[in-house]
């Protein structure tokens, strides 16, 4: 059914009819996989398995053996926003992407056709406390207020290591004009900690400051609120668990120091972003709790990087880590079951912890997981068609489909591209016209 034949039916008040998905090789993630069919009603998986209960009035899909598994979940892009860092400061986390979501920008609808159904749109790493992130579903068309994921915890991104340590950028002048660079604290990574630690001994504080005046509101007694603070209040919020960390890292030292940090306040990290030796400190990540989302074969782009290696996630994953891949490339987010495909050449995961990687561990370390990530009765109906195994290198998404609608095509898509093709001729040549008449006024002298 046509998105606009969902929404007359709302209009008037009646229920979509259900989705029986049948015929279809299911990869649930959590739950093994089978041959058989799922039910969808407004939007949520009621009813899964190799045989379930058609409802009379319901509308079958017929996948003649595809292979269906949970929409793919990245938890590190930065697709989506018109702006990433804010870099003048060191301490940016009054900042919130959801206040520059792009809901037009063409990345979405290129990671849907790779199966992505929801991201986390990250602050960039240039701050030692970054800005506030945003999770959303891809539900391309919508405005960006119909982006958001609704019920997501908020995230705050941290960042140790080489990004938030570099020189100021100097400010946009006019044309010709050069100014030099203006030094921002921190210049080492023993200032990124202190800055950081710095950060959460204020909001600490801060903190504190309201409970006294709520415990004196509350005993009747005469008390003046304290002042707001936009930049404390989301670092607060990760103190008192309501808002999650997730933490831009690289080598094993900063990850080390991350980790007393969070000990030393008594907060948890569901995901160390990047994280690429983790391999060398998995046994103290998985002690500490934390979770892990890094690439796969991604190395020697920069310094940090060099000691990389493809069996980071699986090693990680056998000492007991919450292990998750992630893009934070708007290219490799279009193939992420590839990325979850070289995890079984490259440290022997089974297809299960593999296809995890993608989709119910990031969903956890989104704090989603109780919605999306696996194919489950009372879960969204994230879904993705693919012709062949999503780990094989030769696998192609056929639809996509979130809650119960399908936001990608590829029969339609690949129809619709002479159509598309040809108005984007004839916008072209229109555009060359009116260049063509208003070229003559620019010419004249004034």
């Amino acid at each position: 059914m046509k998105r606009c034949g969902l929404l007359l039916l709302a209009t008037v008040g009646l229920a979509a009819p259900p989705i029986v998905i049948r015929n279809a090789n299911v990869l649930t993630v959590t739950k093994g996989r089978f041959q058989g069919s799922i039910v969808i009603r407004d939007g949520k998986i009621v009813e899964a398995g190799p045989k379930v209960t058609i409802p009379g009035d319901a509308r079958i899909i017929e996948a003649g053996g595809q292979y269906v598994m949970p929409g793919i979940i990245d938890p590190h892009s930065h697709i989506a926003s018109e702006s990433t860092n804010e870099g003048s400061v060191s301490v940016s986390s009054m900042v919130s992407i959801e206040d520059v979501l792009d809901p037009e920008d063409i990345a979405i609808y290129r990671a849907l056709a790779g199966g992505v159904t929801t991201i986390a749109v990250m602050h960039g790493s240039a701050n030692a406390v970054g800005g506030q992130c945003t999770v959303i579903k891809l539900r391309w068309g919508r405005d960006a207020r119909g982006l958001v994921f609704e019920g997501a915890p908020p995230i705050l991104k941290f960042a140790m290591g080489e990004n938030p340590k570099r020189r100021g950028t100097p400010p946009t002048l006019l044309p010709g004009v050069t100014v030099a660079a203006q030094p921002r604290y921190p210049a080492t990574r023993m200032g990124v900690e202190d800055v950081m630690r710095q950060a959460f001994l204020e909001a600490a504080a801060y903190r504190e400051s309201w409970r006294r005046y709520e415990e004196k509101r509350k005993r009747g007694e005469p008390a003046l609120p304290p002042r707001r603070d936009l930049r404390l209040e989301p670092i607060a919020e990760v103190l008192e668990g309501r808002r999650l960390a997730h933490v831009h890292c690289y080598r094993a030292d900063e990850i080390l120091a991350v980790l007393r940090l969070a000990q030393e306040f008594q907060f948890k990290i569901p995901a160390l972003i990047h994280v690429l030796e983790g391999y060398k400190v998995a046994r103290e990540i998985a002690a500490a709790g934390a979770g892990a989302s890094t690439f796969t074969d991604w190395w020697a782009y920069k310094v940090e990087a060099y000691d990389a290696i493809p069996y980071n996630a699986a090693m990680m994953v056998r000492q007991g880590v919450l292990v998750s891949l992630n893009s934070d490339s708007a290219e490799l987010m279009r193939h992420m079951n590839q990325e979850a495909a070289k995890t079984v050449k490259y440290g022997g995961l089974s297809e299960d912890e593999a296809l995890a990687l993608i989709t119910i561990n990031a969903a956890r370390q989104l704090g989603v997981d109780k919605r999306v990530g696996s194919i489950e009765p009372g879960k969204d109906a994230d879904l993705v068609f693919f012709d062949k195994h999503p780990l094989s290198n030769y696998a192609k998404v056929l639809r996509v489909m979130i809650e119960g609608e399908f936001y990608f095509d590829r029969d339609t898509d690949m129809s619709r591209r002479a159509e598309v093709e040809a108005r984007k001729k004839i916008l072209l040549e229109r555009a060359r016209e009116r260049e063509k008449k208003q070229a003559p006024a620019r010419r004249r002298p004034s």
